[in-house]
């Protein structure tokens, strides 16, 4: 892989990185203030998916080191990479669901776009 290539497969990583992270808060911010009839199924469910990406992103930060690169880890610098927003709102469980839903799609295509960039370089 060029060094060119590897920057670019690392400043994709780093837009990934960002939305998994942002999606890391919203998730736990949602666990820790879900209520109604589901509240027990939700609120650990809403567990299991922020411990899963608090995972996947140290994975991604760790790669992007790997291509020789710096990962982001600020705030400022994850709302801006990041097309994944902060929910400063208090929805209700089911919003919190449709955001949920709509932001792992976002953070699966931004994964998808990553792996074939990298694939054309043999270096899933």
């Amino acid at each position: 892989m060029t060094i060119e290539h590897s920057k670019h497969v690392a400043d994709e990583l780093a837009k990934l990185l960002a939305e998994s992270y942002t999606l890391y808060l919203k998730t736990h911010k949602y666990h820790w203030n879900v209520t109604g009839p589901h509240f027990h199924s939700l609120h650990q469910l809403f567990e299991q998916e922020y411990t899963e990406l608090a995972t996947a992103v140290d994975e991604i930060a760790e790669r992007i080191r790997a291509l020789g690169q710096k990962a982001p880890g600020s705030y400022t610098e994850f709302a801006r990479l990041s097309e994944v927003q902060d929910d400063e709102g208090n929805p209700d469980a089911e919003t919190m669901l449709g955001n949920l839903a709509q932001d792992h799609r976002k953070v699966a295509e931004r994964a998808n776009h990553v792996m074939k960039l990298a694939g054309e370089h043999e270096d899933e």
